[in-house]
């Protein structure tokens, strides 16, 4: 998972830290073209706090493209396809090639070192390839489930708490994990605070309470919770440690386990 790139610095800054943080963050999580002030080259995970503000942007977005395809009148799985398109495009598929990543080195490498040059190789493999598919259908199985609920108010707001639910969670993982190298972007990021990991926790949590049912709350995040502890502990075993890579594999995947659950819950 490497950044977009998108910022451009200004000499000197203009606004509050936590305006600050949030243009830092959008720069770098989204291809927006955000102007940004870091005079003190602010780690990137300092300003991890706002990641699920970040989320919530590109979840409503992604959400105002699957109303309008829904509107026009297109079936329900191209309307999946196309937000999650729309999605993948606003953020540079930051997340989705860190889980191909991810995947490629895990499932072709011998040794911690073999798996870390494969994951840092830009070509893609085939458990990368497979990997993507599989999530992507999920994704979009899952949308398209919640899309036949009859109001499409119910899949957008589903898409605004995964992804800003599953930003969140990238957090705790890079304060729990030790860096598996002593270079590229994990290493170079930063260690978040515990005071980060604590708001970011709480915003997703927020965010959940207040847009869902108090039980289908719960269970989205302790779905989502379990997949991203089995990711950061299959990175412990596999490399020591997480990278870019398998942060954007733990934002993937608990995005995937959100929109899941909720289609297995729209019942409710």
């Amino acid at each position: 998972m490497q950044g977009t790139g998108s910022t451009t610095s200004r000499p000197a800054p203009s606004h509050p830290w936590w305006v600050r943080d949030l243009l830092l963050a959008f720069g770098f999580l989204t291809r927006l073209p955000i102007p940004t002030t870091n005079p003190d080259d602010r780690p990137i995970m300092r300003t991890a706090w706002c990641f699920p503000l970040v989320g919530v942007a590109v979840g409503a977005i992604a959400g105002l493209l699957l109303w309008f395809t829904h509107a026009i009148g297109l079936p329900g799985m191209a309307c999946a396809l196309l937000a999650i398109t729309g999605s993948a495009l606003l953020t540079g598929a930051l997340h989705e090639d860190g889980l191909a990543d991810l995947a490629d080195g895990f499932g072709g490498g011998r040794d911690k070192d073999s798996k870390i040059t494969i994951m840092r190789d830009s070509r893609i493999g085939a458990y990368g390839v497979l990997t993507l598919v599989l999530a992507t259908g999920l994704k979009a199985s899952a949308i398209a489930a919640l899309l036949a609920s009859g109001e499409i108010l119910i899949p957008v707001l589903a898409l605004i708490v995964a992804h800003a639910a599953a930003r969140g969670l990238i957090v705790p993982v890079a304060a729990w994990l030790p860096t598996a190298t002593d270079s590229g972007l994990g290493h170079l990021a930063g260690e978040p605070k515990l005071s980060t990991v604590r708001i970011a926790v709480l915003i997703s949590a927020a965010l959940l309470l207040v847009l869902l049912p108090l039980t289908i709350a719960l269970a989205s995040a302790a779905t989502a919770c379990l997949a991203v502890a089995a990711i950061a502990a299959l990175a412990r075993h596999q490399i020591g440690g997480y990278t870019g890579d398998v942060l954007g594999a733990v934002e993937q995947v608990a995005e995937t386990a959100i929109l899941l659950t909720l289609a297995a819950t729209a019942g409710a």
